[in-house]
């Protein structure tokens, strides 16, 4: 019988977002946890911060394994944060909500309400959540320039990022990818970038794509300077050296005669490769091989002393040895020197001598 685990990939979109900064808007970000006992709850993940918007769209996934058999009871949980701490209990919660990852397969998408706590809402608040089967370890790698991009800026160039989408099985568009933000540029090179091709495009070479480029404002207003759709297949002709051209266009502008584009975005180079996991290497013969250096300066006390980490307790142990064996155990299994010729006896103790 097939084991029913899967991994699966979870989007996370919000709209109407409690403002909770004074003169402007928040700057959520998504954290998931999963119930792991009686009132506990361990963090899976968490999305990127975005600035000033009380309608993000998160760009990074949120993965977890979707085991059949389980009720796998998962909360959403959506935070402004105004600092640079992972500590989230300073930071202003907009909301929340508690699914079950079988609810979010069943639909592929919900939406619900955010709460603040049972029973009530967070204003109008909404999370959407989208999920997706991850069959495929391919992964596409690209490097993406632009040339002559327009002015958007009154005093100073624009401040361009791309946004690229893959169009859902209901017609909507999905955000994928968000690029750097290349400060004062009209002539941008981003960052080389990788993207699982489940991410980029379900694995469909076909499936229709869309980019857009903006000029990024700091109160998150950013203003388009065009969009062009493609799709990966054609993206993949960037090879060797020829890159791959599109004309940016700008939906308002080009209804007029003398509009060709508002600037030029370039594919100089988009490949697959495969994204191999622990278990294709170990699978693959990988070995690995455990070694130890141990700090035995003055700083560490008196090894006669029980505060000591070099202290020898009656039983012969110290917390030098209770980590080499725990570590020990565990990579003993991957190396096949070891496997070969099974420890039977423990690690051996030493007489421990303090040096300056």
């Amino acid at each position: 019988m097939a084991d029913c685990v899967s991994k699966i990939e979870l989007t996370v979109s919000c709209s109407n977002l409690l403002d909770k900064d004074v003169g402007s808007k928040s700057d959520p970000l998504c954290v998931l946890l999963q119930k792991s006992g009686e009132d506990k709850w361990t963090e899976l993940g968490r999305t990127e911060r975005l600035k000033n918007t009380s309608s993000p769209s998160f760009s990074q996934r949120l993965r977890v394994d979707y085991h059949f058999e389980t009720v796998q009871n998962l909360k959403f949980g959506i935070y402004d944060i105004d600092n640079s701490t992972s500590d989230l209990a300073d930071d202003d919660y907009l909301g929340g909500v508690e699914l079950t990852l079988g609810q979010i397969v069943s639909s592929k998408t919900v939406t619900r309400p955010l709460q603040l706590k049972k029973d009530k809402p967070a204003g109008k608040g909404t999370i959407t959540v989208d999920a997706e089967e991850i069959k495929d370890n391919r992964a596409i790698v690209l490097e993406v320039e632009a040339k002559k991009l327009d002015k958007k800026d009154t005093f100073g160039k624009s401040d361009p990022f791309l946004e690229i989408f893959k169009q859902g099985d209901d017609g909507k568009w999905q955000l994928v990818h968000r690029t750097e933000v290349v400060k004062n540029n009209l002539n941008p090179s981003w960052k080389t970038f990788t993207v699982p091709l489940q991410t980029f495009c379900s694995c469909d070479l076909e499936k229709p794509l869309k980019v857009d480029c903006s000029d990024h404002d700091g109160d998150g207003s950013h203003d388009l300077i065009g969009s062009f759709t493609t799709k990966a297949s054609e993206l993949l002709k960037a090879t060797g050296g020829s890159p791959v051209e599109f004309d940016c266009i700008h939906p308002e502008k080009k209804k007029k005669k003398s509009y060709k584009n508002s600037g030029v975005v370039s594919v100089k180079s988009c490949k697959l490769l495969t994204q191999y996991t622990f278990l294709d290497y170990v699978m693959g013969g990988c070995q690995i091989n455990f070694t130890v250096g141990i700090d035995f300066t003055g700083s560490n006390g008196d090894p006669r002393s029980p505060n000591s980490l070099h202290y020898m307790s009656p039983g012969g142990l110290n917390q030098y040895l209770s980590a080499l064996w725990s570590v020990g155990q565990v990579v003993q299994d991957y190396d096949t020197l070891v496997h070969s010729k099974p420890q039977t006896t423990p690690i051996p103790t030493h007489n421990w001598k303090l040096t300056n």
